[in-house]
């Protein structure tokens, strides 16, 4: 009797000590977890519209608390999408809320590195108010599944030589958080995120979707932290 093949999650799980650091981490480091849902009523609509005052509101949560980074958001229904109108829907759908990667919070020009070998699916400048900015999507494949990783906010030189099919190997720093003006006009950070299926799109791919639709794009987009493997150090 053949033996089913192991889902990509189960397969994540099972290489989970294998994986590379997407940005330089270790143990010893803390973590904040961050929360951008409806309970954290320090985010004012004033500050979220103003991208100095959000970057300074990010910077002093770190600092406070002696964290390396601010981690969080998958699966997390935010209100700061307001701040952009490229997450509102037309119709009686209702704007996309609900958070499908994860966001790592820090400084500007902070190095990502590969978790794996991959070769470069695609990238793009995707540069509206709000959006990803700078953006590369990775292919790889582990335990004869294949599937993407995706890295939002980067600062342009990431895609600035870059090619479609080029070989990224494991820790190898191929990008960098990048600033506002390069980011989406976002505080600096990274969104990591997990794709089974790019559903033909290239350089981008939803990283928040409608509530209505949760179910199919968890399923698409499993937990980030089965490769970061970070969450579990954030207080």
């Amino acid at each position: 009797m053949q033996t089913a093949k192991p889902s990509l999650e189960e397969s994540l799980k099972q290489a989970s000590n294998s994986f590379h650091p997407v940005v330089p981490f270790n143990s010893q480091m803390k973590l904040l977890r961050m929360d951008f849902t409806a309970a954290n009523t320090a985010l004012s609509d004033a500050m979220l519209q103003d991208t100095e005052k959000f970057t300074a509101y990010i910077d002093s949560q770190l600092q406070m608390t002696g964290a390396a980074y601010g981690i969080g958001g998958y699966n997390e229904h935010r209100t700061i999408y307001s701040r952009s109108r490229v997450f509102d829907e037309a119709g009686d759908e209702g704007p996309r809320r609900l958070h499908l990667g994860i966001d790592i919070w820090g400084k500007p020009h902070t190095p990502v590195m590969a978790p794996m070998d991959g070769v470069v699916h695609s990238f793009a400048f995707n540069d509206a108010f709000g959006d990803y900015g700078a953006t590369i999507i990775l292919s790889h494949v582990i335990g004869g599944i294949y599937f993407h990783t995706l890295y939002g906010h980067l600062g342009l030189d990431s895609i600035r030589s870059l090619r479609e099919g080029q070989v990224i190997r494991m820790g190898e720093a191929f990008a960098a958080f990048g600033i506002p003006a390069e980011n989406g006009h976002w505080p600096p950070h990274l969104h990591f995120q997990l794709v089974k299926d790019m559903q033909g799109k290239k350089g981008d791919y939803p990283g928040v979707c409608r509530y209505s639709v949760r179910e199919a794009y968890l399923q698409n987009c499993p937990d980030p932290d089965l490769m970061l493997d970070m969450m579990k150090y954030a207080g």
